[in-house]
């Protein structure tokens, strides 16, 4: 029904930045929320942002002023991109994307996962 693909990520010191994008195609109908979610080394994994149909945008309070997300619909897909600034050592994690829908016949579709590390 629907693919998931990201990209961005990596290495950097704190204080500096990072853009993740994921791009999803397939059923338009269970492409309605797309969210970040991450998870660090012996942790549970946490919700980092998200946006749904509307384009309401929500964020944890941990990246508050710091994560900023947008989408767009280019050539028949979906993307939501993260810019993260002012990264710090405790945003290293392994972040995925993740495309729901209210519609009970699609599942939710997750990503494989992008590394972001940062360095202190």
């Amino acid at each position: 029904q629907v693919q998931v693909v990201e990209s961005g990520g990596g290495s950097v010191q704190a204080g500096g930045s990072l853009r993740l994008s994921c791009t999803a195609s397939g059923d338009p109908i269970c492409i309605e929320a797309m969210r970040w979610y991450r998870r660090a080394p012996g942790l549970e994994r946490e919700f980092v942002s998200g946006s749904d149909y509307s384009g309401k945008t929500t964020y944890a309070t941990s990246v508050k002023g710091r994560f900023t997300i947008s989408r767009d619909n280019p050539n028949n897909t979906s993307r939501l991109q993260m810019n993260m600034n002012s990264l710090q050592h405790e945003d290293t994690a392994r972040y995925y994307c993740q495309v729901h829908s209210v519609y009970a016949i699609c599942d939710d579709v997750w990503g494989q996962g992008i590394q972001v590390t940062v360095s202190s």
